[in-house]
């Protein structure tokens, strides 16, 4: 049986017209900036699972672009997106223009992120996560969406967006769905075409320098830094942003004597490219991972 295609919306009115064909039931919105892939795909799945109908949307939002980031070589892949959100029974695409969602340019009043918003990525780029939360705040109205599914991958984002529906009274559940990785190890991103053989090789090193740190969980935060430094330090080319350990909620470093649950997170460049990549894991006797991490070496032999 062929999957319908699915509806179409480019300005508000059809969005609005596209909403109101929904009969009943729980709708469920995927937020993307297009250029899907398998990780978009299992966020797509893990909707329908939990929702009756699922809106996409598709937005390259100029609002969390720094001057001097890649707005202008994002990858553009429309009809591929469509054909994902075919195959994964979307209900219903919102692929606005700019103009449709800021009508009168860059918008004089903007969501802060706050505190929570000017370290780890809100240190290197400045007011993105403003940009991040402004849109988000405008798709959640403009979808009516009953629950909203975002990925792990981007934990600080995720953690923002959680705080600014229960800051600001948004009437949305706010759900987490685990980090998608290749076969290699590294986590799913959009921006992974952008690198060469070469490049993909050096930045397997982020998510096993990850996996290193959580496999020594068992022994305490010191114990994790170290053993995911020592991963990263073999690559010379992955110039490394930031390697913390902090407190999932607060994103505040874990002292040494902390147990519990808590945020290993990387950030660096391979090549021309900035990845990011996270794991939660559990510090303390009996811990470990609180992912599942492929099969591959945490160091290379």
């Amino acid at each position: 049986m062929t999957p319908n295609t699915p509806v179409v919306a480019r300005t508000r009115i059809e969005l609005r017209d596209g909403r109101e064909g929904l009969d009943g039931g729980r709708v469920a919105v995927v937020m993307t900036m297009g250029a899907l892939h398998d990780g978009h795909a299992t966020l797509i799945r893990t909707a329908r699972e939990r929702a009756e109908h699922v809106i996409v949307t598709i937005f390259l939002n100029p609002l969390q672009f720094g001057p001097k980031e890649d707005l202008s070589r994002y990858p553009r892949t429309f009809d591929a997106d469509m054909e994902i959100c075919t195959r994964e029974g979307v209900d219903l695409v919102f692929a606005p223009t700019p103009d449709v969602i800021y009508p009168d340019g860059d918008p004089g009043v903007r969501i802060s992120a706050g505190p929570l918003g000017d370290v780890l990525e809100g240190q290197s780029r400045p007011g993105h996560f403003d940009g991040v939360l402004t849109v988000v705040g405008k798709l959640l109205h403009l979808t009516g969406a009953d629950c909203a599914f975002f990925g792990q991958k981007d934990a600080q984002q995720l953690l923002l967006i959680r705080r600014m529906a229960q800051d600001l009274d948004f009437p949305v559940e706010i759900v987490s769905v685990a980090t998608v990785r290749e076969s290699d190890g590294l986590a799913m991103s959009s921006r992974n075409t952008y690198l060469t053989e070469a490049d993909r090789e050096t930045a397997l090193c982020l998510s096993r320098a990850l996996r290193a740190g959580a496999e020594a969980a068992p022994e305490g935060p010191s114990a994790i830094r170290r053993a995911a430094r020592a991963v990263l330090v073999r690559e010379p080319l992955a110039l490394i942003d930031y390697l913390v350990l902090v407190h999932p909620h607060t994103l505040n470093d874990v002292p040494e004597w902390y147990r519990g649950e808590a945020l290993l997170a990387v950030a660096g460049r391979v090549g021309t490219t900035r990845l990011i990549d996270n794991a939660p894991v559990l510090v303390g006797p009996g811990g470990g991972a609180l992912e599942v991490f492929s099969d591959v070496p945490a160091v290379r032999p």
